[in-house]
C-alpha cells in the first residue's frame, strides 16, 4: 500500500523531518533525505505494530492529491513509501465459507482475468476490506 508523505526539508541546522498523514503520530527524521525516507519506513512498521498489537486495522491512507491541498502542510514536499500492511492483519486462519455457486463462479472468473489477485482467497480478503472500510 502506498502511504503519502510529507517531507520538512531540512538545512545544515536541522534535519529532515517526515510525517505520516494518515497515521497520526508517526513521523521521522534524519540528517540526509536518504536517511530520512529510510528512517520513515522503519517508523510506519512500529506504528502499524502497535495498532496491530491494540486490535486495530491498519488505516486505508488517503490519495496524495489530497493531502497536498492540506494548508497544516504548505511549503512540504510530498512523496509515497510503500508498506506491505499484510503482516499487521494477524496471521492467516482457514476457514470453510458457504457462497452461491454463481457468486463463486463470478468471483473465480474475475481473479482468473485480474492479476492483481493471488487467488480466490485474496479476492475475499480484499472485498472484505473494502466491505468493512465503509
Amino acid at each position: 500500500m502506498l502511504y503519502p508523505i510529507a517531507i520538512e526539508v531540512g538545512g545544515s541546522d536541522y534535519t529532515h523531518g517526515v510525517v505520516f498523514p494518515d497515521l497520526p503520530g508517526c513521523f521521522s527524521a534524519g540528517d540526509t533525505l536518504e536517511e530520512a525516507m529510510a528512517n520513515a519506513k522503519e517508523a510506519a512498521h512500529l506504528h502499524l505494530e502497535g495498532l496491530a498489537e491494540h486490535g486495530d486495522m491498519p488505516p486505508k491512507p488517503r490519495a496524495l492529491s489530497d493531502w497536498q491541498s492540506d494548508a497544516e502542510y504548505e511549503g512540504w514536499v510530498w512523496g509515497v513509501v510503500e508498506i506491505d500492511i499484510e503482516p499487521y492483519l494477524g496471521g492467516a486462519i482457514k476457514k470453510n465459507v458457504t457462497l452461491p455457486r454463481l457468486l463463486l463462479k463470478k468471483i473465480d472468473d474475475r481473479v482468473k482475468e485480474n492479476p492483481k489477485y493471488k487467488d480466490r482467497s485474496h479476492f475475499l480478503q480484499i472485498a472484505a476490506g473494502h466491505e468493512l472500510e465503509r
